[in-house]
């Protein structure tokens, strides 16, 4: 993991703040978070702001620990600009994605990092295969391609349900944008990493046959 890149503090700090502001100050909260109607108005800003509010403190704390641990690998692969460049198009790329299935929802609000964290852990898989995670309440390492296929069957099987208000839609939008942009900018892992491009690429594919066939 190493030690943290002024990047990554940076956007730490920005989400900190910014989440911080929007605990103390509901007016705030309300402005920058993502609604469908306030979007569908005319504030686009609100695709990209709401991704640096947060519902509350452990919200706030699991997307940055996430962020945290997956970072380096990304930065130290394809450089700082070109994390950046994930980052923010996971963010909207995830959002897009949740407007998409939420668009005639005109109550429906949604704030956090997740998107963005998606893409950059989904990023970190495809550069860095072999890397294992640690999961709470599980003694022994777990491949991050396990981790990362479950995560996405997990999140369609969280948009279809919709029995709880966790944004799957923004997490798997996320993941897309990582996975895409990625290999994008490091086309070589179509030859490097053949086999994960493909395990990677599963979920999206049933995603969007879920979609034309009506199931989501």
């Amino acid at each position: 993991m190493g030690d943290l890149h002024p990047v990554t503090i940076a956007i730490i700090l920005a989400n900190v703040l910014f989440s911080m502001k929007g605990f103390n100050d509901y007016s705030f909260f309300e402005k920058f978070k993502f609604n469908i109607g306030g979007i569908r108005r005319g504030e686009q800003v609100r695709v990209f702001s709401s991704a640096f509010l947060h519902a509350d403190t452990q919200h706030l704390f699991f997307n940055m620990l996430t962020l945290f641990f997956f970072a380096n690998p990304v930065i130290y692969k394809l450089g700082t600009i070109n994390f950046v460049i994930i980052y923010i198009g996971s963010l909207i790329i995830g959002n897009l994605l949740s407007y998409f299935f939420h668009k005639e929802e005109y109550h429906y609000s949604a704030v956090g990092a997740s998107g963005a964290v998606s893409g950059i852990l989904y990023a970190a898989i495809l550069l860095q295969p072999g890397m294992s995670l640690y999961m709470f309440f599980i003694p022994i390492p777990i491949p991050a391609y396990v981790f990362g296929i479950g995560y996405l069957l997990y999140s369609i099987y969280g948009m279809r349900s919709r029995r709880d208000n966790i944004g799957h839609d923004a997490h798997f939008g996320g993941a897309i944008g990582g996975y895409v942009i990625t290999l994008f900018m490091a086309p070589y892992l179509f030859e490097t990493s053949t086999l994960m491009v493909i395990l990677l690429a599963i979920p999206i594919i049933i995603l969007f046959i879920m979609i034309k066939l009506g199931k989501i």
